[in-house]
Formats: C-alpha cells, sequence, structure tokens
C-alpha cells in the first residue's frame, strides 16, 4: 500500500530530540493510522523498531509480570529475537489497552530509562481508561490524539503538494485565482467522498492522478472498515449493549448537524439505555459529542449544558458512505447545501477538533439560545487566545448570519468567522438587530477547504490590527484579497 505523508510526523520527531521526553501514548480510534505513523517514524528517524501488538500477541503481555524496565526489554529481545538499545531502537507497543500493566510500566520506563524512544497506541485505549482499577501512570507519559488525515494531507497524498503548502502558507494579504478555487472545491468533493481514513486515501491515491480516480475501491474499503467497527462492538459490549450501540451507530450519519434526539434513533428504548450505547461509542472515538455552552468565558467546558449536544461520525467519508453521497452528488450544487449542511458541518467540525494542540484532549462546543419565536444557533465556538470566536457555515456571501449577530450581541464580540464556498475576505459591518441592539463587528469569510487554517488566520486577524477600534483599513492599502470597508453604521 502507498505510504502516506502526515503532518503529525513533525511532532513525533520533535518528542524524539527532546530531553526529559516522556513515553508517547498516541489515542485516536480504530483505522485512523496510528501503527502506520509509528512505523513510518522509525523509517525517517533510522531508529530500528520493536514492534509488539499485545492484542495479536497476548504471550507477549508476560513481560510485563514485572515493573523493572532492564528485566522487561530482556525478557522482549527474547521473545521477539531483536536487540532494543537505547538510542538505536523505537519499542512499540501496539493495542497497549490489552495488557493494563504494560500501561503502567511506562512510568517506570520514564523514571529509569528516559533515553529510550517508547511509543504506545491502542485503539480501545479510551475504553480501557474508564474501567475502574485501570492504571495510569499519570504525569510519567504524554499523549498525542489522532484522527483522520487532513485536507491538507489529502492533497499531497493525491500528489497536489504545492496546494497543501499554498494553504499552510496562504495569507490574507494574498488573493485565490477564480480557476484555482474551482479546483480547491473539486478537490474538496473528492475528500469529502473518500474521507481521512488512510487506508482509504492509500487506494484513491493508488490512482495516478491522469487516470480516473478509483471512488469503487474507496466505497469497498469503507464498507469493510464499518464491519470491522461492529466486530469491535463485540470487545467492549455484549448483549443488549451491543445491539444498542448497532442502533446508535447506523442512525448517527443522518444525524448530523441536529441536536441529538434519543427519540430520533428509537422510541421502544429508555434514554438511558441509548446514553449508555452512545458514551461507549464516544469512547471507542467513533463518535464525538458536540456540547451547548452559555459561553460567557473560557474554558468553554465550564458552562456545558450536559442534555444538549450534537454528534459528529469519525470520518466525513463514512459518514457520505453511510448516506450514499458520491462526487455526482456533491457536485451539483453549492457543498454548504448538501444533505441540509450536514455534510459541510461534519468536514468543519471533523477539522476543527484536529486544529487544537495535539497533546490536548480535542473538544469542540456550539452555542444556542432555544426561545419561543427567537431561538438562534451557532454552529461552533473555537477559542483564540483569550477570545471565543463564533464560527458559522453559510451558502453563498449572503446567507442570513442572525444567529452570529444574536451571538455577538449578547457576548459583546466583535470578530466572527464564516466558512462557505466562496473566495476569501475580510470585512466590516455595522447593523441594528430587531430588538434594537447594535453591533459592530469583523467578519473573516474563509471557503471550506481553508478550514485547517482557522485558527492561525484568526490570529493573523489580530496581527493586522482587528482590535476594538472602528477606524482605518482593515489591512494595509493594496493588500488584494481582502474587503477594508469600513463601518457604514
Amino acid at each position: 500500500m502507498r505510504l502516506l505523508e502526515r503532518h503529525e510526523l513533525a511532532y513525533l520527531q520533535d518528542w524524539a530530540g527532546r530531553e526529559g521526553r516522556k513515553p508517547l501514548v498516541i489515542r485516536g480510534g480504530r483505522q485512523v493510522g496510528k501503527s502506520t505513523l509509528v512505523r513510518e517514524f522509525a523509517r525517517v528517524s533510522g531508529l530500528r523498531l520493536v514492534d509488539i501488538n499485545l492484542e495479536r500477541d497476548p504471550q507477549m503481555g508476560q513481560a510485563f509480570a514485572t515493573n523493572d524496565p532492564a528485566e522487561i526489554l530482556s525478557i522482549l529481545s527474547l521473545m521477539t529475537g531483536q536487540s532494543i538499545a537505547t538510542g538505536e531502537s523505537l519499542l512499540f507497543l501496539d493495542e497497549i489497552q490489552a495488557v493494563p500493566s504494560a500501561l503502567a510500566a511506562l512510568r517506570y520506563f520514564y523514571e529509569e530509562m528516559p533515553g529510550l524512544h517508547v511509543v504506545a497506541a491502542g485503539s480501545l485505549l479510551e475504553l480501557a481508561l474508564g474501567e475502574k482499577g485501570f492504571p495510569m501512570p499519570v504525569g510519567r507519559i504524554e499523549f498525542l490524539h489522532l484522527g483522520p488525515m487532513d485536507f491538507e494531507d489529502f492533497l499531497v497524498a493525491v500528489d497536489r503538494p504545492q496546494l497543501a503548502e499554498h494553504l499552510r502558507s496562504f495569507s490574507l494579504a494574498e488573493s485565490i485565482p477564480d480557476a484555482l478555487h474551482r479546483q480547491y472545491l473539486d478537490l474538496l468533493r473528492q475528500y469529502w467522498v473518500v474521507g481521512g481514513l488512510p487506508e482509504a486515501v492509500a487506494v484513491f491515491a493508488s490512482t495516478g492522478s491522469e487516470e480516473p480516480r478509483d471512488f469503487g475501491s474507496v466505497a469497498r474499503i469503507q464498507q469493510n472498515m464499518v464491519a470491522t467497527y461492529r466486530d469491535d462492538f463485540a470487545k467492549y459490549s455484549h448483549g443488549r449493549l451491543r445491539e444498542r450501540m448497532q442502533l446508535v451507530f447506523d442512525r448517527l450519519p443522518a444525524m448530523v448537524g441536529r441536536k441529538f434526539k434519543y427519540s430520533a434513533v428509537s422510541r421502544d428504548h429508555r434514554a438511558a439505555e441509548l446514553s449508555d450505547a452512545l458514551g461507549h461509542l464516544c469512547m471507542a472515538r467513533v463518535a464525538r459529542k458536540v456540547h451547548r455552552t452559555a459561553a460567557n468565558g473560557l474554558p468553554l467546558g465550564a458552562e456545558v449544558y450536559e442534555r444538549h449536544f450534537k454528534c459528529l461520525t469519525m470520518d466525513v467519508g463514512l459518514m457520505c458512505a453511510a448516506l450514499r453521497l458520491n462526487t455526482v452528488d456533491l457536485g451539483k450544487e453549492d457543498p454548504v447545501l448538501v444533505n441540509d449542511g450536514a455534510v459541510a458541518e461534519q468536514f468543519v467540525g471533523q477539522h476543527l477538533l484536529a486544529s487544537g494542540l495535539p497533546y490536548e484532549t480535542p473538544t469542540l462546543h456550539y452555542w444556542a439560545r432555544e426561545a419561543r419565536n427567537a431561538a438562534a444557533e451557532v454552529d461552533y465556538l473555537v477559542p483564540i487566545g483569550r477570545h471565543i470566536v463564533p464560527v458559522e457555515i453559510k451558502a453563498g456571501t449572503t446567507g442570513s448570519l442572525r444567529s452570529l449577530h444574536q451571538f455577538m450581541a449578547e457576548k459583546r464580540c466583535d470578530f466572527g468567522i464564516r466558512l462557505n464556498a466562496d473566495l476569501p475576505s475580510l470585512l466590516r459591518d455595522a447593523r441594528r438587530l430587531a430588538d434594537g441592539t447594535s453591533i459592530q463587528y469583523r467578519l473573516l469569510s474563509l471557503p471550506l477547504y481553508l478550514v485547517g487554517q482557522v485558527r492561525r488566520l484568526a490570529v493573523e486577524c489580530v496581527e493586522l490590527g482587528l482590535g476594538r477600534d472602528s477606524s482605518g483599513p482593515v489591512v494595509a492599502p493594496g493588500a488584494t484579497g481582502v474587503d477594508s470597508a469600513t463601518f457604514d453604521g
């Protein structure tokens, strides 16, 4: 299978060169490419890989009957026939949740053998950590949270590395030609169908850029992945819980973008039963909750409404496969409008979850006001420095931003982001709301394919002088691709 480049490789290389580094535990769902990433890291770093899968080879777990790292390495060397030496080897403990004592032993590697490169991973690690008594060496390990490949890595995989680099370095002082913009949107639609799970991307990318892309093989891979997830249900559930997990799993793709209601999953089960099933899917990282928050300050998680949340699936490609959407369907209209905007919301949410610091647990929130005749909802909220930035996904350039305006008025926010299918723009606006409130704000509009750069470009807006003053141009005179209109209020 084709070898894929991932931007997380740079984080692993930085970790490897750090003094006093801790054993690294990669957390992520099944099929996101944890093992492949570690093997590629070993190759580029010149370390000899000692790859031990504790689920596939349970006898290897016997080496962790002791907490002495030297003794553990001696036993593993004898069992694998490979030498394990500090500075030369990378010890990879895959599916570490199968042997709880192996996770506990990581603290001793940190304390007694800090020079040895040790990486662990586990597809069902979250479930294991949720079990009472599962040992966690707090303060002795660090984490890398891994999700599906992002859009930029997908571009590299399909032989368009220049486009990926363009997005990663794009500045608001630049413009994007219409022809290039349309090319990005075409590739975006391909990504939505293929998704970011490495096996599907590798199969798709194996077709040369001059040949018709093989979406049929991608569909087969995706169905096999779904079958793998279903097989996994038996590993951390049984009986009726397994059946309920299957039920929620099957309904989830059609519920993205809406407030999650258990009655929409099944009226034949109690909410508590379905909640337990959804909780297990979230721990397996097959599903993600996006909680509603009051958003009166940071951290956003301090004011969540536990019963009010939306859900995302693991990957936009699996979502489109479940909804039977293909590139023809996605190309018929503004991509924001596909499936009532749910596909765009999945794509954006998936990328915002992955855009935070690699070692922090990914979280995402939204804001809503549920009042009769005055309901409002902002798709996502993103913390940028000390600020809460609302993010809306809207069709076209003139899509209603009523909810965004309401949020800005209530939270005294003066900067928002709109994601759509149009070219980038940065403008100032002033308006009076229906209740008489006046707001003045800046709006950064970005095409959907720049979602991976939202945090960076929001910071750039601040550096360009996007403060609370209302005078002067948004950027230096002569910059292109930016609307420098002043307030009209």
